[in-house]
């Protein structure tokens, strides 16, 4: 994590519990449009979303954590690809709640469940 997101973001890192971690891994990628690195550490496998200098976060086998009924809404970025983003949603096993939408000045978002159960909202600041 890099020292501006330490200093000046309230929210410095996210774990997605995840029942299948390969196959999580593939639904992130390929609807982030980042890469997804899977790593291991004291003998437990975990996947760091690629966030060069922004937030982070990875994905954790911890499939007994899964709702999707409510609680925190997680935003991740997909800048300028959020209709491609939402298309690939449900082939790779996830399920859309919400389509894209604007949500006033601040861009536009879809709601959705990822291949794992849990519910994010995609976002990005223009629609495309």
């Amino acid at each position: 994590m890099s020292d501006l997101n330490s200093v000046h973001n309230r929210a410095v890192w996210f774990d997605i519990p995840v029942s299948d971690l390969d196959r999580a891994a593939t639904f992130y990628r390929a609807v982030l449009g980042v890469d997804v690195e899977k790593n291991e550490f004291d003998g437990f496998s975990f996947c760091v979303i690629e966030h060069d200098q922004g937030n982070g976060g990875c994905l954790v086998p911890a499939g007994d954590q899964i709702t999707s009924t409510g609680g925190i809404l997680l935003y991740m970025n997909v800048e300028g690809r959020i209709r491609d983003a939402v298309r690939k949603v449900e082939a790779l096993g996830g399920r859309i709640v919400e389509p894209a939408k604007a949500i006033g000045p601040h861009g536009f978002r879809a709601v959705v469940l990822d291949s794992e159960g849990n519910r994010i909202a995609l976002h990005s600041s223009v629609d495309g």
